[in-house]
């Protein structure tokens, strides 16, 4: 027959052979690639005839050609292959050698050389400057454009040192920073006219573009009269970049132009808009208020006329006509109203969408809107967050006393003037993204598909509802209510969300989701502020308990349902330690009453059955019982009754066949820890009253499972039992002075073991004779101790050096004795 080794093994065998092929198929393409050198460095044979040579594996080899060495003979080491290109190597001497004479130049200019002046070195220097800006021309004509281009960047080097030797010999005197303007001005045109006549050179229209950045911002910053202000003399640059940007020829220029106005562009627009929020009145917000707009109306222009940027320089005309308007309004109202004037000029952007102008620009004044509404929804989160958040101060003043107002959550020196202005501003928020939810097509997007506009229309009816709700939750610390109102007011707040997360829309809606998401934070915020009286605590907690059941009873999906269901029972756990913390009782017994909630949980549990609904209100009611033991850990008895009853609660729920495995195993537990409890309060020491009690019905249950299934291991069914026995009775042995305990788990180690010899049970004989070991070794422990002491110090190396000798000396036969008990064992279960 012939043997099919399976998938995987001739796999492998395949990925083997595959290698060889490849190593055998790489040294038969050296040894060709050597001959062919070899005769065509003779002339023997011309390269055509070899061209055609089959690759290794093909077929069968050529012969070797006469002359070849034979394959045992020492061969000739290839000729070393170029390690760079022939362009490489020009570029670099090219860029050095220019590098080079720029420094000498320098160093001709700023230093000396010989005895010559500076009018003198000024003259050599325009000399040299000339003959380098007019060797380019010729280079280009002779084909030699790498070399014109270094020779051209040594131009444009001299040509800055010119202007330096200039200053120090004709205008030592002249301010500085003017002669700087003049000169960029001066280099920029130079060498524009350079690159325009030399349209090959690629250096000196970029190096123009970068140094006319410097002439009117130095002229604005010098000392001379009649200067522009610095902000109008980047504006200006900008303007001219955005020219260049938009005729320059070659590509470069352009881009590099662009980048250029964006950057003094920007610097201008800062220098405005700091100005515009530095102003005090209307007046000082005129001058920043232009400067704004006239770079607006700039970004305007170059979007109009570049659809590559239209996005990016529509959003910033945007944010600065945005800027300039509401720095105006911000100066002519009353402090903390100033976001409305910025909020309703960006609404403004929107009015201008519906206008016909190109889609690019549309999308920056969209963006610049939005980014004017973010920022003014940014202003008023911190009202909103300490309206939310507040009424956490109240968890260490429980029950206390109601507060005098709303305004108590708030800081001591925040503004009060801030505080009307922020519902406002809310309420312009929410309605706006109403006005989108309600007639989409406001918004300046591409026509999307019926399933999009819903999806946009439902974020923003989501987004409305919710700067709605926070428009109405900043009320009471606006008019400083009192504390029932405000109380009220937010609990009207999250049961109107409740209700409305209990609607049922159309499938796969965000809505509910969303919905449920405002509720549940407004009902904690309105739970924390309920603390701070008695009946206002248990009349929030008792409606926050039956609205969240309701939603989790009629709202649509599990998700949505088995959220409110685990909101509802944590309302109840607070309820419920509400209602312990009034009763009067000490902790340890009003424990009893959080118990209630983890009862009812498992009766609702029963009752929802295998729906995922059950699992979290189960879940949810854990911490209720983990508070009451927390609240009855103080006492062991107290605690064992809490500990029994919750076992009880876990064991009841374990009679339902989806909970049986996890429950009984936590029944099981707990039951336990009740045990040991009630024995610790009882002064009961003895580890055998603790572990007994555990390990015989754990041995019970481990024989039953070995009757149903005989092929389970012994570790499965008995390892837990006698592990529970032996290993804490064997631990206090060890500390242990008397003979009883030691006597008495020797016997029943010894038992172990002969059981699980005569049985052939693995867990049995491994357990009990280690601990019958264990035992033996601490009754010779003594004796042990005191042969040694008696012995010499070199007694016990010496000893134990030998045995070490013949360990060694029989190290085969311990070997194969090992393997033996280890199959033997393994024929065990």
């Amino acid at each position: 027959m012939t043997y099919l080794p399976p998938p995987a093994e001739e796999l492998a065998v395949l990925d083997e052979e595959l290698r060889r092929l490849d190593a055998r198929r790489a040294q038969l393409l050296a040894r060709r690639s050597w001959l062919l050198a070899a005769l065509r460095g003779a002339g023997a044979v011309p390269t055509a005839t070899w061209a055609g040579v089959r690759a290794p594996g093909t077929g069968t080899a050529p012969p070797m050609p006469a002359g070849a060495p034979p394959a045992g003979a020492r061969q000739a080491p290839p000729a070393p292959a170029a390690e760079t290109s022939g362009p490489g190597v020009q570029n670099l001497l090219l860029v050095l050698g220019g590098l080079l004479l720029a420094v000498a130049a320098i160093a001709f200019t700023l230093v000396s050389w010989g005895q010559m002046g500076i009018g003198g070195r000024s003259a050599v220097l325009g000399a040299v400057t000339a003959a380098a800006l007019a060797a380019p021309a010729p280079l280009l004509r002779r084909g030699l454009r790498s070399t014109a281009e270094a020779v051209g960047v040594l131009a444009l080097v001299l040509t800055v040192l010119d202007a330096y030797a200039l200053h120090r010999v004709a205008f030592p005197g002249a301010d500085g920073v003017l002669y700087a303007a003049v000169a960029s001005t001066l280099l920029a045109a130079l060498w524009s006219a350079h690159g325009l006549l030399l349209p090959r050179l690629s250096t000196p229209l970029p190096a123009a573009v970068l140094t006319a950045q410097l002439a009117l911002p130095l002229w604005a910053v010098s000392d001379a009269p009649g200067t522009p202000d610095l902000a109008w003399a980047l504006l200006a640059t900008a303007a001219l970049d955005v020219v260049a940007a938009l005729r320059a020829r070659p590509a470069a220029v352009r881009g590099i132009a662009g980048v250029a106005a964006a950057v003094t562009g920007g610097g201008a627009l800062l220098t405005g808009l700091q100005r515009s929020v530095a102003a005090d009145t209307p007046a000082e917000a005129v001058l920043p208020g232009v400067l704004l707009l006239a770079g607006a109306a700039l970004a305007l222009w170059w979007a109009r006329r570049a659809p590559a940027v239209a996005v990016a320089a529509s959003l910033v005309a945007g944010v600065s006509a945005v800027a300039a308007a509401g720095g105006a309004v911000r100066a002519a109202v009353p402090q903390g109203w100033g976001v409305l004037g910025y909020l309703l000029c960006g609404t403004v952007l929107l009015v201008v969408l519906r206008t016909g102008l190109p889609a690019g620009m549309r999308r920056g004044l969209a963006v610049a809107a939005v980014t004017a509404q973010t920022l003014a929804a940014l202003s008023a989160a911190p009202l909103v967050m300490l309206s939310l958040v507040g009424p956490a101060a109240l968890l260490t003043e429980v029950w206390a006393g109601a507060p005098s107002g709303a305004r108590d959550a708030l800081p001591p020196g925040w503004p009060l003037s801030s505080l009307w202005a922020t519902p406002v501003v809310l309420a312009v928020l929410a309605g706006t993204a109403a006005l989108a939810a309600l007639r989409p097509r406001t918004l300046p997007l591409p026509a999307p598909s019926p399933e999009a506009a819903a999806g946009l229309r439902r974020a923003a009816l989501c987004l409305a509802a919710g700067l709605g709700w926070a428009a109405l939750l900043v009320v009471p610390a606006v008019v400083d209510a009192p504390y029932t109102l405000a109380l009220g007011w937010q609990l009207a707040g999250a049961l109107g969300l409740l209700a409305w997360a209990a609607q049922r829309p159309a499938p796969a809606s965000p809505v509910p989701a969303v919905a449920l998401a405002y509720s549940l934070t407004a009902a904690a915020s309105t739970a924390l502020l309920s603390l701070a009286t008695r009946p206002a605590t248990f009349t929030v907690l008792g409606v926050l308990t039956a609205a969240l059941a309701a939603v989790a009873l009629r709202a649509a999906g599990t998700v949505l349902q088995a959220v409110a269901a685990g909101a509802a029972t944590v309302a109840a756990t607070g309820l419920a330690g509400a209602a312990a913390a009034a009763s009067g009782l000490p902790a340890h017994r009003a424990a009893l009453i959080l118990l209630v909630v983890p009862a009812a949980a498992a009766a609702v549990g029963a009752r929802l059955g295998r729906r995922p609904v059950a699992v979290v209100v189960e879940a949810a009611a854990v911490p209720a019982a983990l508070l009451a033991v927390l609240l009855a850990a103080g006492r062991p008895g107290p605690l064992s009754l809490v500990l029994g009853l919750c076992g009880v609660i876990a064991a009841a729920t374990a009679l339902r066949p989806e909970r049986r495995p996890a429950a009984g195993h936590v029944a099981a537990v707990l039951l336990v820890l009740a045990s040991w409890t009630r024995l610790l309060g009882w002064d009961v020491t003895s580890p055998e009253a603790y572990t007994l009690p555990v390990s015989v019905p754990a041995l019970a249950v481990g024989a039953l499972l070995r009757g149903r299934d005989p092929g389970a291991s012994s570790w499965t069914a008995y390892g837990p039992g006698l592990t529970i026995t032996l290993l804490p009775s064997l631990l206090w042995t060890w500390g242990d002075s008397h003979w009883l305990r030691p006597l008495l788990l020797g016997l029943a180690a010894l038992a172990v073991t002969l059981a699980g010899a005569k049985w052939r049970l693995q867990a049995p004989l491994v357990l009990g004779g280690a601990v019958l070991a264990m035992v033996s070794l601490h009754e010779l422990a003594p004796y042990v101790a005191q042969v040694v002491g008696a012995l010499p110090r070199w007694a016990p190396p010496a000893v134990a050096g030998v045995l070490l000798l013949a360990t060694g000396a029989t190290y085969e036969q311990r070997l194969r004795d090992a393997r033996r008990l280890r199959q033997g064992l393994g024929r065990m279960r």
